[in-house]
């Protein structure tokens, strides 16, 4: 009887671990494709997320890009609810500030506006390479209702390429006082509603800053800014407040709450303002008070110019 020819070795070894690795690999795509699915929203254009990159030319979202989108997923959310009270004809019209590379204009525009028959989304933006191209960037993807404006927050006011109406305003990461142009903007335009995360809120800072020896004879409250970081961080939130009052005093309903979990990002306060007409006496009694308290009367000339009088508050 022949003896039976040994295999060599690690052949079928070979083969299977071959076989294993195709197997892992395709194991690893599907649960890419479904991580990927359950990271992108239904109806999202996918090419535009590869040219926003997002996406990778490979359809992968990475670990920066993923915190990216879902940051302006959850902002989006905030804003659907509002398109959505809003009625679609003649058209809803939408100002971006700080529109950067319009990460938001351009989401907005595919999963909202696109759908409608009218509309437009204006973005309004100072650097004019971001302008150039994003504008490149909806003529190519066919989104003929955007806009991109080279402009500053303050002169889009007195722009005659935007409407004399916008029915809502948006300044997502504005820096220091563009957010209170925004507003300013918001009411001149008579904006329905307006959806602002402030960020790098110096000017009130500036100003404690300037006060703060006198203001330490005066009282014992500006141990509160004394030290340069605690004026830092007590402007930031003295800002936000006046804005809050501010729009209230102008007729607003104010919503205040978290953009997105800390660990994603410390400029993290979203403020929603809804317009009712209803101008508040109190919140332009207590904005007064604020800044009569830290020092700051001289805001008054220059960042709540609209602030109603008496007679025409309730």
């Amino acid at each position: 009887m022949k003896n039976k020819p040994l295999d060599r070795p690690g052949r079928h070894s070979a083969g299977a671990q071959a076989a294993a690795s195709v197997s892992a690999k395709v194991s690893a795509q599907a649960g890419a494709a479904d991580a990927l699915a359950n990271d992108i929203r239904p109806g999202q254009s996918l090419e535009l997320l590869k040219e926003l990159h997002i996406l990778t030319r490979e359809g992968k979202l990475n670990q920066d890009s993923r915190r990216k989108l879902k940051q302006v997923y959850h902002l989006y959310q905030f804003i659907e609810k509002l398109l959505q009270e809003l009625p679609t004809q003649p058209g809803i019209t939408l100002a971006d500030h700080g529109a950067g590379k319009s990460y938001l204009g351009f989401i907005l525009y595919d999963l909202f506006f696109k759908q409608c028959s009218s509309g437009h989304i204006y973005g309004i933006e100072t650097r004019a390479e971001l302008v150039e191209k994003s504008a490149a960037l909806a003529q190519r993807l066919g989104f003929e209702r955007m806009s991109f404006l080279n402009l500053t927050v303050a002169q889009s006011a007195q722009s005659d390429l935007l409407p004399s109406r916008i029915d809502v305003v948006t300044a997502l990461h504005a820096c220091d006082t563009a957010t209170d142009d925004a507003i300013a903007f918001g009411l001149q335009k008579q904006a329905r509603f307006m959806v602002l995360v402030p960020c790098c809120q110096a000017e009130v800072a500036r100003v404690l800053s300037q006060h703060k020896a006198l203001s330490l004879q005066r009282s014992a409250l500006a141990e509160l800014w004394r030290h340069p970081l605690h004026t830092r961080e007590l402007g930031s939130q003295v800002t936000n407040v006046l804005r809050c009052l501010y729009l209230e005093a102008c007729g607003y309903q104010v919503t205040v709450t978290e953009l997105v979990g800390w660990e994603h990002s410390m400029k993290n306060e979203l403020i929603l303002a809804r317009y009712t007409g209803h101008k508040k006496r109190a919140a332009a009694q207590r904005l007064r008070e604020v800044l009569e308290q830290f020092g700051l009367t001289e805001l008054l000339h220059t960042r709540f110019t609209s602030l109603p009088d008496n007679a025409a508050l309730a």
